[in-house]
């Protein structure tokens, strides 16, 4: 069959890859054309139509920046899935694009499976009505997403599991570039430019108070084709500072703890078994306009799971030297990790066994 696939950002390209060879080990005849990144191309055989580096605009400020470049993207994946004409659309995560192509493309008679469901249970709820409308298979990944689209009327949701469950059961770390007789901190600033300008300089800040400590920073592989001057000023002349590019895996498995920027990044330090704190600092417009409408506890992947408070959380204000400070020693007490590694058995409990991708693909293929 043939597979059109749409995602737009780093942890999409991870899990789609995942996606693709699940669906080529099921289906001999399976053909792929994509949007995403280098891990999917690596599956595919071929680069994408457009690469993430493309499409990753954060925040409502950034979004309405490029509103020409986002339209000129939905033009471009209207007209190239009419030419090669899918037996079905599968949208990984990316949902302000992704949703409004779910709708176009089931108007126009194109199976659509929506594969990491948008988190309408944090905020725009109303997108639900889209979803139950415009996706004949709703593949979610959080162990109390499939009952709350159940509630919600949406019938073809399905719990398989969550992709970083496959990834990790066959992952070993890669300990090249990391001395065996050092204790490493990690500092995960996000993937993004604007996440590292704004997350890394109060970061950086322990660096020369703390010099007993070796830090890794992890720096995206997109980032270092063309930004990996913004890294500069906070890790020359700093003996105790290395940067890992492309490795947050590897860095993750080589620390005792680590500050992790928000996102995917919280729930992969977690099965890594890292103690960790969770930072997030954006553009205080968007900010701004995310606290009138996200409607969450917690920001943290790994705190929404388990609903309560294992990790510390330091947003946007608190993101700060001081701040920092008390939370990277705090990592250093005893008592402090045990409490955490505690809390990480419960969340891989929640979270089930592998096989997601397998799963995933196995519900595609039920549309047929």
């Amino acid at each position: 069959m043939k597979y059109y696939i749409l995602t737009g950002e780093a942890s999409g390209d991870q899990h789609a890859s995942h996606l693709m060879r699940a669906l080529k080990q099921l289906d001999d005849q399976s053909q792929f054309r994509f949007w995403g990144g280098d891990l999917m191309s690596e599956v595919a055989g071929n680069p994408p139509v457009k690469h993430i580096e493309e499409l990753a605009f954060m925040g409502f400020w950034e979004v309405a920046v490029n509103l020409r470049a986002i339209l000129r993207n939905f033009k471009l994946a209207k007209s190239d899935i009419l030419a090669y004409s899918p037996d079905v659309l599968i949208l990984v995560d990316y949902p302000g694009f992704n949703l409004r192509m779910a709708e176009w493309a089931k108007k126009r008679g194109i199976k659509v499976a929506y594969y990491i469901a948008p988190q309408v249970w944090a905020w725009k709820e109303n997108r639900v009505k889209k979803i139950k409308k415009f996706t004949d298979k709703l593949l979610t990944i959080l162990p109390f997403e499939e009952d709350y689209f159940k509630e919600k009327g949406v019938e073809q949701a399905v719990f398989v599991g969550h992709p970083l469950l496959d990834h990790f059961k066959n992952y070993s770390p890669n300990k090249e570039g990391f001395d065996a007789g050092k204790k490493y901190f990690g500092i995960v600033p996000g993937s993004r430019k604007q996440e590292v300008g704004l997350i890394l300089p109060p970061l950086a800040t322990l660096f020369p108070k703390f010099r007993e400590t070796q830090f890794g920073i992890s720096q995206s592989a997109q980032l270092v084709k063309k930004e990996d001057e913004i890294y500069a000023p906070y890790v020359n002349n700093h003996l105790n500072v290395s940067v890992y590019t492309g490795r947050q895996h590897d860095l993750l498995s080589n620390c005792y703890a680590a500050l992790v920027k928000s996102g995917t990044s919280t729930l992969e330090a977690a099965l890594l078994n890292v103690p960790q704190a969770v930072i997030y600092k954006a553009n205080p417009i968007s900010f701004y306009i995310a606290k009138k409408l996200v409607n969450v506890k917690y920001i943290s992947l790994v705190n929404l799971i388990l609903d309560e408070p294992l990790i510390e959380e330091h947003i946007q204000s608190e993101v700060n030297p001081f701040s920092v400070e008390e939370a990277y020693l705090k990592l250093q007490d005893e008592s402090e990790r045990s409490r955490i590694f505690e809390g990480y058995d419960r969340l891989q409990q929640k979270l089930g066994g592998s096989g997601c991708s397998q799963k995933a693909a196995t519900e595609i293929l039920k549309l047929f």
